[in-house]
């Protein structure tokens, strides 16, 4: 049996096909079949040893735009306590509170205001961090002059403004990769204008194959971090080298039941329904390869007329590659026509069960809502172990402004954190 341990995140027993992980208090908790000796670890360094016989710091998190709570899961696996969290999206909402206990509600961004979100739930204490990802399909590449007039952009002033207002130690904002480029600059200058004398403002390309998942996926991620804080924050280094393949993350998997049900032991585990048409075209399609291995008379009349010379879409009718990582898991993942999303071996098109696997969400997270409600929730979510690697440098520097790590441990690594929350 072979056994991945993912680096500050948690373990895939490819044995016994589940990934589990440990949340936080107040969720449910999910342990691996073995948990790793830190005993030997701690004896060799006091200053770590000191702090694990302390108890941890209450460190609360807000989450706005929490879809179905991909950044609030890693933040908690992270060490915060979620405090509330709020989506447009009914689906999501009830997907989130299913899975990380009721603390998700149904709210607009743009009525909520930062003294409504607190209340009277700090009892006079700091909020430590506030989180969130405004929609982010008007800045996609998918959509050709998305970022002009796209009334869901005006969210990401809706997060600055909250943010003036909860005046958190410090915020994530977290969106894709291109809002770092030319879309989004009208939006980061506003940021820095609105929120740069309170906050020092640290933006970075996070590729989520660098922290843990077999997926390719790039987010822009800027981190606020209140100038008042006395500490330093640093862009995490990534975790896991070399990347994880698809096959270590849903090699294991079993095929989801012919008849379009769900799988009776894996949530979300269940086939879309595919034409014979397509299932056909996709069986000529080798591992890594797309609608350019289909035979002429069986392709789309539009590829049968495509320029190859100039790209010609090639992830379309896209098979994954067990040696490979996925491309961008986008709401579109059931459907050869939108993207590499073919299975590796089988003749179809990955489950949302695998597709979350992918996105780093454990088996026993279940997705709510119509098969369409689960696509866009797995497609649009912050991948947890991204989310968890972020949180743990922010809980090291709000530990290092509290006092309770020393200016020496600035450079305290993410293992590290690992060793001081499992003994606490």
């Amino acid at each position: 049996m072979r056994v991945f341990i993912a680096p500050t995140w948690g373990r895939w027993n490819v044995g016994n096909g589940m990934f589990r992980l440990k949340t936080s208090s107040k969720s449910r908790e999910h342990y691996t079949s073995k948990q790793p000796n830190f005993s030997a670890s701690l004896e060799s360094d006091s200053m770590i040893s000191d702090f694990a016989h302390s108890p941890m710091p209450p460190y609360q998190v807000i989450e706005g735009f929490s879809g179905p709570g991909g950044m609030s899961l890693g933040l908690e696996r992270a060490g915060f306590e979620l405090l509330r969290a709020f989506d447009i999206d009914p689906f999501a909402v009830k997907t989130h509170c299913r899975n990380l206990g009721n603390r998700c509600e149904v709210l607009d961004a743009k009525n909520v205001t930062g003294k409504e979100l607190l209340g009277d739930r700090l009892k006079g204490k700091e909020l430590a961090l506030f989180a969130g990802g405004p929609p982010c399909q008007g800045f996609s590449k998918a959509r050709r002059g998305g970022h002009i007039g796209d009334e869901r952009n005006g969210l990401v002033l809706e997060y600055l403004r909250i943010v003036s207002e909860l005046k958190p130690r410090f915020f994530i904002f977290e969106n894709v990769a291109i809002f770092g480029q030319l879309r989004g600059l009208k939006y980061v200058k506003e940021m820095n204008e609105k929120l740069g004398g309170l906050y020092s403002l640290h933006p970075h390309f996070y590729n989520s194959a660098d922290y843990g998942l077999a997926q390719t996926r790039e987010r822009f991620v800027i981190v606020g971090k209140r100038k008042d804080q006395k500490c330093t924050f640093h862009v995490p280094t990534p975790t896991t080298q070399p990347w994880l393949t698809v096959r270590d993350v849903i090699g294991n998997m079993p095929e989801p039941p012919k008849d379009f049900s769900v799988h009776p032991e894996y949530p979300n585990h269940q086939l879309a329904k595919i034409t014979a048409k397509n299932i056909e075209r996709f069986s000529h399609v080798p591992q890594g390869g797309g609608w350019q291995d289909i035979p002429m008379e069986l392709r789309l009349p539009c590829h049968q007329r495509a320029d190859t010379t100039s790209g010609g879409w090639p992830d379309v009718y896209g098979r994954l590659s067990w040696k490979g990582q996925c491309p961008t898991i986008t709401g579109g993942f059931d459907n050869f026509t939108r993207g590499r999303y073919g299975h590796p071996k089988a003749n179809r098109a990955i489950t949302p069960r695998e597709a979350a696997r992918l996105q780093g969400f454990p088996d026993d997270f279940v997705f709510e809502g119509t098969r369409g409600d689960v696509r866009s929730q797995i497609g649009n979510a912050v991948p947890p172990p991204l989310a968890c690697v972020i949180g743990k440098e922010i809980m090291r520097c709000l530990l290092v402004a509290d006092g309770r790590l020393p200016r020496s441990a600035e450079d305290v690594t993410l293992d590290q954190l690992d060793l001081f929350e499992a003994v606490s």
